[in-house]
């Protein structure tokens, strides 16, 4: 014998297919009773209808999809219909509302807004400080950047801007209806790189919380990037450290796999400075390194080891100092 049962009724149900016992639930029936009564199902526990036949019966077989497949099963009528779609709805709104507790997802959500305000930005920057240089001929746009869209903000017209800047003053002026439209989008940059400000910040703080010893080692910024690579923190957790190594090298990766030396680093440790200011011949020993230790912190951060502190971080900068040491020059090709 067997019982067959879903949030409705449960039914024994023999051998040659006769049903033998039902139960319905006709108590109490609300969208909120229901709301729990489904969720119970997802995570694999009876009905209580179920659970009071097994108790009667005894030795039977648990089906909770046989219904599926019994043609004989009772249909649902219109109130049962609408109960089931209200609380299907509850249902999605409570996953909603838990997955607000994700620091996984909020952090994804964090680092992939403020990549999108960052890649917005260096659009915008470059931009202006093209649009200013037809006019500022003789200033050094590399090196002067911030000042000229600050200078370009504050100031009515180019020629102040000039006397600002401390360069000659323009052979030409822009119209007014071109000098608002410079002025604008060189406020709007100012906007973006407080908005990029703020949004850093909050990755700081976030990161510093949920991941205080890979934050310690690389940088807040730095570990919530790799988080975000890889998915969540366990899944960091739970990576070789090799595979740490190299993620954030997409292209590299795929060159690889059509012939190209295999990357010793990704986008991320790169933009650490204790590789990517490195000697290139040891940023692949020193990525390596790196990569071990972050390996071990956002292990000691998932499953509650004790949290890094200074004593162990300036031991690992140490170390790779002796690295750096060690190979002062360059191997010689054989």
């Amino acid at each position: 014998m067997r019982i067959n049962y879903d949030w409705r009724l449960a039914r024994l149900i023999d051998d040659d297919d006769l049903v033998i016992d039902e139960i319905y639930w006709t108590s109490n029936v609300t969208v909120q009773t229901l709301v729990r009564r489904l969720i119970a199902l997802q995570k694999g526990r009876m009905s209580p209808e179920a659970r009071i036949l097994y108790e009667r019966f005894g030795d039977v077989e648990i089906n909770p999809e046989g219904h599926l497949e019994d043609y004989d099963w009772p249909k649902y009528n219109n109130d049962e219909k609408i109960l089931f779609d209200e609380a299907v709805i509850a249902i999605a709104r409570l996953k909603v509302a838990e997955s607000s507790e994700d620091m996984d997802k909020r952090l994804d959500m964090l680092v992939s807004s403020a990549n999108e305000i960052r890649s917005n930005w260096t659009t915008s920057e470059s931009r202006c400080i093209e649009w200013a240089g037809l006019f500022l001929t003789e200033i050094n746009l590399d090196t002067r950047r911030k000042e000229i869209i600050e200078s370009i903000i504050e100031s009515e017209s180019i020629t102040s801007v000039a006397d600002k800047l401390g360069t000659i003053k323009p052979l030409f002026e822009p119209s007014e209806i071109e000098w608002n439209a410079l002025k604008r989008h060189c406020e709007s940059v100012s906007i973006l790189t407080k908005r990029l400000k703020e949004q850093e910040d909050s990755i700081r703080i976030m990161a510093l919380e949920y991941m205080p010893s890979l934050s310690a080692l690389i940088g807040p910024l730095g570990a919530s990037k790799l988080l975000v690579l890889a998915g969540s923190r366990g899944r960091l957790a739970r990576m070789p450290s090799g595979s740490l190594q190299v993620l954030g090298a997409h292209a590299a990766m795929a060159a690889h796999r059509n012939g190209a030396s295999p990357p010793k680093h990704g986008s991320v440790l790169f933009s650490l400075p204790q590789v990517g200011k490195s000697p290139k011949w040891v940023r692949g020993k020193i990525a390596r390194f790196i990569a071990g230790k972050a390996s071990i912190a956002v292990r000691v951060d998932h499953f509650g080891g004790e949290r890094w502190n200074d004593v162990e971080i300036s031991k690992i900068n140490e170390d790779i100092k002796n690295i750096i040491n060690k190979f002062p020059k360059p191997p010689k090709r054989k």
